[in-house]
Formats: structure tokens, sequence, C-alpha cells
């Protein structure tokens, strides 16, 4: 989910010349790929996260800035989210997992706090070891965002384990009145 986000011109700017982008939206896809018509190297696809037409472990680094978000913002409690707001974030980071290569990284950048976000990337089918920090200028009134970074290969920490399997975890039954 690219958008209009300069995100891949500012990458190739800084010397990143191969760079692919996706969004679902081919209106988004044409008017990048005209507003950057002049850059070689930067991709730009038609696609839909959740079932990417790329080979296995075809990249180095896959980045998302928010896109994941989107697959949670009509949850109403972000402590209990919908089976089905958990399975869709299974199927796109299985599609991710997938197209990773060996030590590859995967870097996510999102509002989304490690309590609520960590627990569906600490899953250990994905293959990836689990890292986060806090972003953020310090301003006490500011919102930080989170830096998310998985490595493809390395193991999770048994911590991170075990909250990804609290995510899968049936409710336990209500006790009787």
């Amino acid at each position: 989910g690219c958008g209009n986000s300069a995100l891949s011109h500012d990458l190739h700017e800084l010397g990143y010349t191969d760079v692919t982008s996706i969004d679902f939206s081919p209106a988004c896809i044409a008017a990048m790929r005209t507003r950057y018509a002049g850059c070689p190297g930067l991709r730009w696809a038609v696609m839909d996260i959740r079932a990417l037409a790329f080979p296995d472990a075809s990249f180095d680094v896959v980045l998302e800035k928010g896109t994941l978000d989107v697959l949670m913002v009509e949850e109403t409690d972000p402590w209990d989210v919908s089976p089905q707001a958990a399975a869709a974030m299974r199927r796109v980071l299985a599609e991710v997992s997938r197209v990773l290569r060996p030590g590859g990284c995967f870097i996510s950048i999102t509002f989304a706090q490690p309590h609520f976000r960590k627990p569906h990337y600490a899953q250990e089918a994905f293959g990836w070891s689990l890292r986060h920090a806090a972003c953020g200028d310090g301003d006490a009134g500011a919102f930080h965002y989170f830096l998310y970074v998985m490595r493809k290969g390395q193991p999770l920490d048994p911590r991170d384990v075990a909250l990804g399997r609290r995510l899968h975890q049936p409710p336990p039954a209500p006790t009787p009145p």
C-alpha cells in the first residue's frame, strides 16, 4: 500500500535504486508511474497485500508504513481483535514471510503500540525474530510511532513466542454465576 507517499522516491534518492512499490489502486499506481517516470529502478505494481504475485524469497527487505493499520481500522477493541482481523493480519504477514529471502528484513512503521501489534508479528510460523523501538521527538504532547524489525531466519525470543501463542488461544469459558 504505497499510496501517493514519496517514500519510494526518497529511498531512490538515498541510493536504493531497486525499489518495488505496490498498491491495490490502479489509479494510484498509474499516478505514481507518471510522477516518477524519470527514476529508473522504481517499479510500480497493482497488487493485493493478501496475495502477493512475487516468487518466494524474492526480496531482501519488505517495508510497510501504515498499510497493516488498515486491517485493524474497523476494530473497536484493540485488546480483543476479531477473528477476521487476526486472520487477515496473519495472511498478509505469511505473504511477507514468503517473499523474504533468508536473512531478509521486514520493517513495519506504525502508531500501533507493542502490546497490540507484537502478538501478530510474534508467530513462529513466519520464521523471523522481532525487535521494536519507539520513535518520536520526545515532546510529551506528541504521538509516538513504532518501528518493528523482523529478521527472517532468526529465532523469536521466548517471551515473544508466548505473546504470539496468546493471540490464537480461544477465550476462556465464562464462569457460571
